[in-house]
Formats: C-alpha cells, sequence, structure tokens
C-alpha cells in the first residue's frame, strides 16, 4: 500500500509539471512575441489587482524597471546587415523575398544607424502607460501628492524612460514632486557592476543546475537553415559564418516592433517558428540571468533600506523609482525569487515553470507595494507585482499575495548576508 501510495504521489508530480509546463507554452502560443524573450515588447494592458485586506491602504511603492523599447543596442547588428545585404545584391544571389527586405533594409537604414541604442517612441509610451496604470491601481499612495525620488542608470534611453514615467506621474497629480537622479553616486541602485560606481564590488556567480543536464535538452534548430535558404540562393562569397548571418536576422526581426517596422522582413522569419524554438532560448536566457544574480544585491540593499527609512520615518517619500536594464532585472527577479524564478531546477525541461525571459522585456519592471492598516501596531503588508501582475515571493505567507514586512525584510537580508560581495 505504501509503495502505491509513493508512485501515487510521484505520477500526481509529473502530472502537476507537465500541466505547469503546457500552460507556459500555452502563454507563448496566444502571444507570439512572448517567443521574442527579453526583446518583448512591454504589453500595455492592464489586469485585476486582489483587494487589500480590510482595513489596510497602499502608502509607499519601491520599483525597478527596464528601460523602454528602444533600437538595438549596438550598431553592428545594423552594420553587418548593410554590408552582407549589399554584397549579396552585388553577387545576385538574393531572393525575390531577400531583394525585397534588402529594398526595405536600405530604406530604413539610415534612421537605424541614427538611432542606434536610442528609445523609441513605444518606449516612451510604454513608461507612461506603467506610470498611469501605476497612479490608478493605487491612489491612495498618490491623491496628496508628495516628495518621489527617481534614479537612473547612465544610459539615455533610461534616462529618457525616467523622464517619460515620471513626466506621466506629474501629469496625474501636480502635486507631486519628484527628484529625478543620473549620478554615479546612485548607481548602487540601478546598475552596480558599472564601472563608474565608485562603490563596486565583486560577487560570487554560479552556472543553473540545470546546464549538468542540457545534452537531454531534445531540441533542433532548423530556423536559422530556413532564415538562410529563404533570403539567398547561395552564401559563397559573403561576410560572415551562417550562423552569425542567421542570428543577426533573427536579433533584427525581433527588434522590430519596438521600433515600427513590422513587415520589413516579410515572411523570411514568423512568429510560429519562433514559439516552436522559444523553450530552448529560454535555457539560455535562464542561465544568463542566474549566474550573476548576486550582482543585484545592492539593489535589494537599496530597496530594503528605502523602505524601511519611510516606515521608519525618517524619509516621507511616495515612491522610489529605478530605471535600468534587463541585464539587472533579469537577475534582481532571480534573486528576489519571483514567481520561484530562484528554484535552480536540475531538469531542463522544469526551466520553463520557474522563469520565462519574456519577463524581462522592454520596460519589464518590479513594484513592490507598501500597506499599513488602520490600527496602531498592525504589520506592515507588502505586495509584489511583475509587469503589472501579481507574484509570488518565497517568504513564507497566509495571506498572498500580501507579505508582511518584518519577513520580508528578513529573509532577503539574510539572502544578501549569505552571499554579500568583496
Amino acid at each position: 500500500m505504501k509503495k502505491f501510495l509513493f508512485a501515487l504521489l510521484l505520477w500526481g508530480a509529473a502530472l502537476t509539471a507537465w500541466a505547469q509546463g503546457s500552460a507556459v507554452l500555452d502563454q507563448v502560443k496566444a502571444d507570439p512575441r512572448r517567443s521574442y524573450g527579453n526583446d518583448y515588447p512591454y504589453p500595455q494592458r492592464t489586469v485585476a489587482l486582489t483587494k487589500a485586506p480590510r482595513g489596510y491602504k497602499p502608502f509607499y511603492i519601491s520599483h525597478y524597471g527596464r528601460h523602454g523599447s528602444r533600437y538595438y543596442w549596438n550598431n553592428r547588428l545594423y552594420r553587418d546587415l548593410d554590408s552582407l545585404l549589399t554584397k549579396a545584391h552585388a553577387l545576385h544571389v538574393l531572393t525575390p523575398e531577400g531583394e525585397a527586405f534588402r529594398t526595405r533594409f536600405m530604406a530604413a537604414k539610415d534612421e537605424l544607424a541614427a538611432c542606434v541604442s536610442e528609445l523609441s517612441q513605444l518606449g516612451w509610451d510604454q513608461h507612461q502607460f506603467i506610470a498611469r496604470t501605476m497612479y490608478n491601481s493605487f491612489p491612495d499612495v498618490f491623491r496628496k501628492g508628495g516628495d518621489v525620488l527617481a534614479i537612473s542608470s547612465l544610459s539615455g534611453r533610461c534616462v529618457l524612460s525616467m523622464a517619460s514615467f515620471c513626466q506621466e506621474l506629474v501629469q496625474c497629480n501636480p502635486k507631486i514632486e519628484i527628484r529625478e537622479q543620473s549620478s554615479r553616486t546612485t548607481l548602487d541602485g540601478v546598475v552596480p557592476d558599472d564601472n563608474q560606481n565608485p562603490h563596486k564590488r565583486k560577487y560570487p556567480k554560479s552556472k543553473p543546475r540545470f546546464e549538468e543536464n542540457r545534452d537531454k535538452f531534445q531540441f533542433h534548430d532548423t530556423l536559422r537553415d530556413k532564415v538562410i535558404a529563404r533570403v539567398f540562393t547561395s552564401t559563397e562569397g559573403l561576410p560572415g559564418n551562417m550562423h552569425s548571418i542567421a542570428s543577426n536576422l533573427i536579433n533584427l526581426y525581433t527588434s522590430l516592433p519596438s521600433i515600427g517596422h513590422e513587415g520589413m522582413m516579410g515572411n523570411i522569419i514568423t512568429d510560429e517558428e519562433m514559439v516552436e524554438q522559444w523553450e530552448n532560448s529560454n535555457l539560455g536566457s535562464y542561465s544568463w540571468v542566474f549566474g550573476p544574480r548576486y550582482e543585484t544585491i545592492p539593489i535589494l540593499r537599496d530597496i530594503l533600506n528605502k523602505a524601511d527609512n519611510v516606515i521608519n520615518g525618517t524619509t516621507h517619500r511616495l515612491a522610489d523609482l529605478r530605471f535600468g536594464h534587463d541585464s539587472y532585472l533579469g537577475p534582481l527577479t532571480v534573486l528576489l525569487g519571483i514567481n520561484g524564478a530562484d528554484r535552480d531546477p536540475e531538469d531542463p525541461y522544469e526551466v520553463k515553470n520557474c522563469y520565462q525571459n519574456w519577463q524581462t522585456g522592454k520596460a519589464g519592471n518590479i513594484q513592490l507595494v507598501f500597506y499599513r492598516g488602520k490600527k496602531k501596531g498592525q504589520d506592515i503588508l507588502v505586495k509584489c507585482l511583475l509587469n503589472g501582475c501579481e507574484a509570488s515571493l518565497p517568504v513564507p505567507t497566509d495571506n498572498f499575495p500580501y507579505y508582511k514586512w518584518e519577513d520580508f525584510k528578513k529573509f532577503y537580508t539574510d539572502r544578501c548576508d549569505r552571499n554579500d560581495g568583496q
């Protein structure tokens, strides 16, 4: 009987894992641009949130957001594609679809080259949407006005994302006073390992456990061969190897919705094909965000310290806003263990259930919303939102999605202390 019950438990666990995996893949199919991973443009939609416990109202928000949609982050992509398509055209090795793509690319190349790494109009709009949604979702925080501090990395696209967000908050309520800062002195709170950070420290890194079993993940990458065949009749004499050429074409494709150039590539790549390869790309993303997770400890300490100051009355800010990059938002998601991102599974097929790379997409963000009860002595509560949706944390609670601040603070202070840098 015991053996039967044990087998039943194993079967139940396997069924649950399968159901979770199917649910994640269904989410990608329902919105194929999620397969673009960290190129996923922020979805400008709102979701219903759980009502606060009786007698509780929000009074403070702590936020970390990635910059909004932008042009490709360096000029190499556009430059290499320009050289490639020019050479292929001269050699007469472009397919009709490849020629049509080349024509559209050449018409846009001056704009692409001039705007490398810059925030696009969509990126600006995304942060205005997020700011207004925050204001409307938590009016008790902002109704009377007050002070907000916003800090940004030194990157222009982050500074402009911050400006967009803050401008919209003030449009919502002119009584809100916002101090915006992009300074080396505040880099610990947004991009701690920036070489210009005077407090930069080294932190331990490690690989996720699934990497030991990566060969058990069955995946046949046929997309790159298909892309090459759709663009070129021959690749002889073209600059670059086939892997880099196909990768550049795929990277361009996933970036186009962020800059208003959907359709430039015709049917050279389809969203359905991107969906088919998403789980494999998500594995690479998890390794990328898991390894440097402890490098975001200064951001987490900044969150803890500033929240403590507000709760203790040392400061009276309504919100602390931070604007940085995916290379910090992703690892911070793992460090916080949002929705199980810190689980570190051994099975590569399980990775998708604890981390999805679209959560680190353009304008992706984490919001920690703090609540205070009417009665003196009541626990301060905190709720976590990931991209506007209520998220779980590895902190014990009997009142999800709400966590006691003291439990939250102790849990993450201990996690920081155990893995602090030098």
